[in-house]
């Protein structure tokens, strides 16, 4: 049984979540830039983790889905802190992390934030540094001007209608750039990646891989897979991924 509410962030704005209760560790999901707890992935994983009687956690940052705050407002800090909050009030004990895209970049962070609770962490085109990678060094001369100069830009997506980056969000994502040092993380880590993801490269995932610590981390290529990886085979993968992830048998 999956229950939901709303949780206080402390400022008057409140974050959206639905948790399945279970045994330990608790599986957490945290979504992408612009999507939410709603998506294939995490209602996959919902239903998943309530079938076989493990604990699961799954919400929407501010700004995003059905949380409170403007999308506008947010910055790789604020995500961080909303990703703390869940996981500090709503999920106690070991947990797994899993984040997709944006949310892999949140998840290495929360990790870094809580190293004792980790018990492994799966990254799903796992997008760390992409305000600066994929946005900043991606604009034209003229773009970046526009963003100096009105605090937003307007860019279009392949997904929906063209969405803001402003520049809070581009100075603020600088102070949390990983992928220039090694990253202190001894847990089990997984990256799954579409090699033909055009959002993400899927090259971010070898790197992440030879940043982190810990010898037990593997990188998973899927040939045909796009950013998303929400196809039937690729939620099997992510499943099968998980599985050994959540108890020494993998049952």
């Amino acid at each position: 049984m999956e229950t939901i509410g709303r949780l206080d962030r402390g400022d008057g704005v409140e974050l959206a979540w639905a948790r399945v209760a279970g045994r330990g560790p608790t599986v957490v999901f945290l979504p992408g830039f612009k999507s939410d707890m709603t998506g294939d992935k995490a209602t996959m994983l919902a239903g998943f983790c309530a079938e076989r009687g493990q604990a699961m956690l799954r919400f929407d940052y501010s700004g995003h889905g059905a949380s409170g705050g403007r999308f506008e407002d947010g910055t790789i800090s604020r995500w961080r802190e909303d990703a703390l909050a869940a996981i500090d009030q709503m999920a106690p004990g070991r947990i797994v992390l899993v984040g997709s895209s944006m949310g892999g970049w949140l998840a290495l962070l929360a990790a870094l934030a809580r190293p004792e609770r980790i018990s492994a962490l799966i990254g799903i085109a796992a997008a760390p540094d992409f305000t600066e990678t994929l946005m900043w060094e991606a604009m034209t001369f003229e773009e970046r001007g526009i963003l100096m100069r009105n605090g937003k830009l307007l860019v279009p997506s392949q997904y929906g209608e063209p969405y803001p980056v402003t520049r809070a969000l581009i100075e603020d994502g600088r102070a949390h750039l990983l992928l220039d040092k090694p990253i202190p993380l001894a847990c089990p880590v997984r990256l799954i990646h579409g090699q033909r993801d055009p959002d993400v490269p899927w090259e971010l995932s070898l790197r992440i891989a030879e940043q982190v610590s810990s010898d037990d981390a593997q990188v998973i290529l899927v040939k045909g897979g796009d950013h998303r990886l929400s196809r039937p085979g690729d939620l099997d993968l992510l499943r099968r991924t998980l599985t050994p992830l959540l108890g020494e048998d993998g049952t």
